[in-house]
């Protein structure tokens, strides 16, 4: 499971029976094996060092792990059940941190060593359009040089009919969908990744609202 929130704006996050059922239906989104294999593709395999953004279950990190069993992680989510489940997770392993963390507060950038990979799932469209350009700069604050940055992300559809499509192919209606969501499209964030300074900076997979970003730092 690729999820997380990190936010605590009104999305109700902090109830295990909300956190339960999205964590049901995201399972089963269409094309989730596919969008597992773009992520897994675009994990390096020389990863030490990584810190996930709104980790939610823990489930990116563990896909990490899986490419690089000795990494090391900083698992962040304000979700007091999300957090729970990460602990769960990752109880007994010793190289994985499960911290409380608020997105939309900056990251500590001197708390940690420099990672060699931050990725997020699934989280970063909570905040507003502002906090996430600062994020996309704390986070190339964070990275050593040569570093990745994979942010899985809900994004937004080019058009009305688009995001009805998407709702429709997710199994929602529009008093469904959900509030707490601030989407923004594509171009801009690629847009802000380059003007902040990474390279190689592409949508590497994506699917009507999903999409998977990746940038380098230098």
């Amino acid at each position: 499971v690729m999820v997380g929130d990190g936010s605590s704006g009104v999305s109700g996050w902090g109830s295990a029976e909300r956190v339960e059922r999205y964590l049901s239906i995201i399972d089963d989104r269409p094309h989730r094996e596919e969008m597992l294999a773009a992520l897994l593709e675009q994990i390096p395999s020389n990863v030490c060092y990584v810190l996930d953004l709104g980790a939610g279950d823990g489930g990116l990190l563990a896909l990490v792990k899986s490419k690089n069993p000795e990494a090391k992680g900083v698992a962040l989510d304000f979700s007091e059940p999300m957090l729970r489940l990460a602990r769960k997770r990752f109880a007994g392993d010793g190289s994985v941190e499960v911290a409380k963390h608020d997105l939309n507060v900056p990251l500590p950038l001197d708390r940690w060593e420099p990672f060699d990979l931050v990725v997020s799932g699934l989280a970063i469209h909570h905040l507003t359009h502002p906090r996430k350009r600062e994020l996309y700069g704390e986070v190339f604050g964070l990275l050593r040089s040569g570093g990745v940055f994979l942010n899985l992300e809900h994004v937004a559809s080019a058009s009305e009919a688009l995001h009805q499509r998407f709702l429709a192919a997710v199994g929602l209606t529009a008093e469904e969908d959900d509030p707490a969501n601030i989407l923004l499209d594509v171009e801009t964030q690629l847009r802000w990744l380059r003007q902040i300074g990474y390279k190689d900076v592409d949508i590497q997979w994506k699917w009507l609202e999903i999409a998977l970003l990746t940038a380098t730092k230098p």
